[in-house]
């Protein structure tokens, strides 16, 4: 277990925001005990996969910030079983790629998040009409306050849409997901429509994804842009002109205005079109007064 400076806000896929007061590489399971024992029970925390859907105030962290190291990033598939025993720090686009090419199917719609396993079981991220919560069989998830490893399986995890009831100072070690037996020419085609629609229709740059989740039989995009939000901009911060659910920061550029902007679209939606937008961002670092309409 090592200590690092922590840059924080550079480490998301947003790039703005600023530092952890503390960060730490978890390198192995023993190495996860011997933080529980360490870190005070009113120590804030905040475990970093590959940064996407994370937004960090100007100010940073006032916390430990908790990386899993290259160890939690196993693979291991049963073809058989139709199953993978993956881990935490493993990327989706190649647990998505790996099941193609052992000829399984059902996590393709993962090909094109910029996320890591642990943080999907966590938020049950999901794209394509798919989420997390239709593969994970169960997970393992270290709970930092008991010093304890506990295996979740699907109903105990309690997902919800773009939510979990894991707590913050739970953190997922491993999972097992379960596919279906499929063809892997069909499936290699699947990964390249979706990574191509994504390419067509959603923005590069610095972003973290969807800000905002879809209200029922609602699009947030389309609310967005019905509100005339789509291309707006604040200091450094614009709501993107190809996709109105997401939100572009400049480089070098601040998060405070990108949850100024934010605040500002769910406020011009509310009058506009009478829907209250909930964020899937994980706000970081702002004061509680500050996030509006989100889980912080």
């Amino acid at each position: 277990m090592t200590t690092f400076a922590a840059p924080f806000g550079s480490r998301t896929t947003l790039r703005v925001g600023g530092d952890a007061r503390q960060g730490i590489d978890v390198t192995t399971a023993d190495e996860l005990v011997a933080l529980s024992e360490t870190i005070a029970a009113t120590t804030p925390v905040y475990v970093i996969g590959r940064g996407s859907n994370t937004l960090v105030a100007d100010a940073g962290f006032d916390g430990v910030l908790i990386h899993l190291g290259e160890s939690f990033s196993e693979i291991a598939i049963d073809e058989d079983a139709a199953t993978i025993r993956v881990g935490a720090a493993a990327d989706l686009p190649v647990v998505a790629r790996r099941s193609v090419d052992a000829s399984l199917t059902g996590f393709e719609w993962a090909v094109g998040v910029p996320g890591s396993i642990g943080g999907a079981i966590k938020m049950n991220a999901g794209g394509h009409g798919s989420s997390m919560s239709e593969s994970v069989v169960s997970a393992t998830v270290f709970d930092l306050d008991t010093g304890e490893f506990l295996s979740l399986g699907n109903d105990a995890l309690t997902f919800s849409y773009r939510h979990s009831g894991l707590e913050s100072r739970q953190i997922v070690v491993e999972a097992t997901l379960r596919l279906s037996p499929g063809d892997r020419e069909e499936g290699a085609a699947m990964l390249k429509d979706i990574v191509q629609w994504r390419r067509a229709n959603q923005p590069g740059g610095s972003n973290c994804g969807s800000v905002f989740t879809n209200p029922p039989h609602e699009s947030a995009g389309r609310l967005i842009e019905q509100a005339g939000c789509k291309g707006m901009r604040i200091g450094s911060a614009q709501v993107s002109e190809k996709h109105a659910n997401f939100i572009q920061a400049d480089p070098g550029g601040s998060g405070d205005d990108v949850r100024r902007l934010l605040e500002k679209v769910r406020a011009m939606v509310l009058a506009e079109c009478g829907v209250e937008l909930a964020t899937e961002v994980k706000m970081v670092g702002f004061s509680p007064d500050t996030v509006v309409g989100g889980r912080s």
